[in-house]
């Protein structure tokens, strides 16, 4: 069976000098395995390809580590995303059949990214494009960002749109009032990242993006953020409420994929399942934030059919990707 994972990860000395630095930095200081995986983040060689080959992952579809560019001004990140997409355009040639690509863009100059994703995809044969979520507290229902959108629904060119943390205001409001420590890990990782995805792509609906774009295809990892819980309760916003062309449930169903990356949990695995249907779920890992190996562990185990197994492994991928 072939697997192809779509949220696995790298950086660049650009990026480790400036969005990256408080992070690398943080692994440097705590060591052990933050570490280790700030080492891997590095590694687009052969050790990941060995890693690989130990876990029975066939491809990965690369995407720069968060925060990306979105928390960038204008120019930097521009430079950025020219580092980036060079060095993961030159790592996809050298290993084609284990590599593909998602752009970086430039979300703060949408101009600038809209031509970025059109050179990377037509030019490069990168996949699709990858966005941090919100730039600077700005989110992409903002029709600033939508010349982002119209060029990627054109290319047919899937957006995975990745967690990053709430704005500065968001975490002093809702998370703060603890140590440090804590505050930090319930905005990111232990909450705040996830429910500020799924805000965000509920915004993205509301605001309209897809009735203007309605070919337009988002991914998001984490089992779908926890929207697949709520999914049924956004509908009580009727479109008597939202002026949208169709419940909020449609756009879910229909502009929306989702990928496992890490929350091997089998009982939100179901939910997904049964909210959304096989056909919008594909496998992936999140390395090296999380193990390759207990992913396809879990692809294993998941309770479907074997034709489904292989939709969700590879297929559903290859179908939307063009892989």
């Amino acid at each position: 069976m072939r697997t192809i994972t779509l949220e696995e990860h790298f950086t660049t000395p650009m990026f480790l000098a400036g969005p990256g630095r408080k992070r690398q930095q943080r692994a440097e200081q705590a060591g052990g395995r933050l570490a280790q995986v700030f080492a891997k983040l590095a590694d687009v060689g052969d050790g990941r390809l060995a890693e690989m080959d130990a876990a029975g992952i066939d491809m990965q579809v690369l995407s720069l580590t968060s925060p990306g560019t979105e928390q960038s001004e204008a120019a930097e990140a521009l430079a950025l995303t020219r580092e980036a997409n060079d060095f993961l355009a030159a790592v996809v040639q050298r290993h084609p059949q284990r590599f593909a690509g998602l752009a970086v863009l430039p979300t703060a100059a949408p101009d600038k990214a809209a031509q970025e994703l059109e050179h990377m995809v037509r030019r490069q044969k990168f996949v699709g494009a990858v966005i941090h979520g919100h730039n600077c507290g700005r989110y992409l229902d903002n029709k600033f960002f939508w010349p982002i959108l119209e060029s990627a629904e054109a290319l047919n060119a899937p957006i995975y749109l990745h967690p990053t943390p709430p704005p500065q205001a968001v975490i002093d409001v809702s998370y703060g009032g603890f140590a440090p420590a804590v505050t930090e890990a319930f905005a990111a990782a232990g909450w705040g990242w996830h429910i500020e995805t799924a805000v965000h792509i509920v915004r993205i609906i509301l605001g309209g993006v897809f009735d203007a774009f309605p070919k337009l295809q988002f991914v998001i990892g984490h089992l779908g953020e926890a929207l697949p819980f709520m999914l049924p309760r956004l509908d009580s916003m009727g479109t008597a409420v939202t002026k949208l062309k169709n419940p909020i449930s449609f756009y879910l169903r229909n502009n929306v994929h989702y990928t496992i990356s890490g929350f091997n949990f089998p009982a939100a695995f179901l939910d997904l399942l049964l909210e959304v249907g096989v056909a919008r779920i594909m496998f992936s890992a999140d390395h090296p934030y999380a193990s390759m190996a207990a992913a396809r562990a879990f692809l294993e185990q998941i309770p479907v059919s074997a034709a489904d197994r292989e939709r969700i492994a590879h297929g559903n991928a290859e179908k939307l990707f063009g892989l």
